[in-house]
């Protein structure tokens, strides 16, 4: 599981090191594709397979459907991190997330995210009185 926040940099070639916590769950492969809010997901191969089956099995009779999957497995790429530990972010996932040279990573369960650390900062500043001021149920049965 992916839990907490880091501030890897990203290296002039496009790479970046994982948090050490995180390492063991990518040993064996990551994959990284567009996330939401214009940051990266990275999930370990696999969760990302396990992920897959799930995709396969969305209607193709949907448009939704069809134009979700097309963005988000268009942008993935499948990455094997070297004996540094260091993976490449692929410059097409370095463009839409707007990543500079400071980066945050975050832990969200399954996968983690990969942030500008800009954007990050504005987002959570954001997003945090959201939630203190929730009332409501947000995800069925926990909150």
């Amino acid at each position: 599981m992916f839990l907490g926040t880091y501030t890897p940099k990203l290296d002039d070639k496009g790479r970046i090191i994982f948090p050490a916590k995180f390492r063991n769950e990518l040993a064996e492969g990551v994959v990284m594709t567009r996330g939401q809010e214009h940051c990266i997901y990275v999930f370990s191969t696999a969760e990302f397979e396990q992920l897959h089956e799930k995709i396969r099995q969305a209607p193709v009779t949907s448009k939704q459907a069809r134009d979700y999957l097309r963005v988000f497995l268009s942008g993935a790429t499948a990455e094997t991190p070297d004996s540094q530990n260091r993976v490449t972010v692929p410059a097409t996932l370095r463009t839409y997330a707007g990543l500079g040279h400071d980066l945050i990573v975050i832990g969200a369960g399954s996968r983690a995210e990969i942030w500008d650390a800009d954007a990050w900062n504005t987002y959570l500043a954001d997003q945090e009185a959201a939630f203190a001021d929730t009332e409501e149920e947000v995800i069925p049965g926990l909150f």
